[in-house]
């Protein structure tokens, strides 16, 4: 299959601009701090699936295991700084995993999965990659970023060093 008949792709969350200003702006503070190399602005987003490579027709069978899903609106707060030595990663994370992001996730992987498509044999560990290839941990533990409504989700892809989202999905009121 040629390069431009597949896909990497991964579901997530996309913030609202002043959030991606605020964790940019944590990054750059980590990366000053634990060297490595900061995320841009435009890449900021939290992961619920990762898909990894697929068919470009595979893409409708995602859109509909998405639409498939009914989640909630949340308010998340990244307000808690994270280091993962094995892949020298920091991250903001929150404190309190809001449950409607775990049945989210929950039920879109439960979707996905009816569909044939695996997720990650970990579990899952809601966060926001702000530092990769960082030297050491950062002193703190607490990142200043605004409250993140989530109001809907996303179908991105990663191509040529760039996110793209490519569809968008409402989280609904429970009626």
């Amino acid at each position: 299959m040629a390069a431009g008949e597949r896909a990497r792709v991964f579901f997530a969350l996309w913030p609202e601009d002043a959030v991606r200003a605020a964790l940019s702006a944590a990054a750059v503070r980590a990366q000053a701090e634990c060297a490595g190399r900061a995320t841009a602005a435009a890449r900021i987003h939290l992961t619920l699936f990762f898909v990894g490579g697929v068919a470009r027709s595979d893409l409708t069978t995602l859109a509909e295991c998405a639409a498939s899903v009914a989640g909630r609106p949340f308010e998340l707060a990244t307000d808690v700084l994270g280091y993962w030595r094995h892949n020298r990663i920091v991250w903001a994370g929150a404190r309190e995993t809001p449950s409607a992001l775990t049945s989210l996730v929950a039920d879109l992987t439960a979707a996905l999965a009816a569909a044939g498509y695996r997720g990650e044999d970990r579990p899952y560990a809601p966060h926001v990659t702000l530092v990769r290839n960082a030297r050491r941990p950062p002193r703190t533990a607490d990142v200043a970023a605004p409250r993140w409504s989530a109001r809907d989700f996303v179908l991105a892809e990663s191509a040529g060093g760039r996110y793209d989202v490519l569809a968008r999905w409402p989280l609904r009121p429970p009626v």
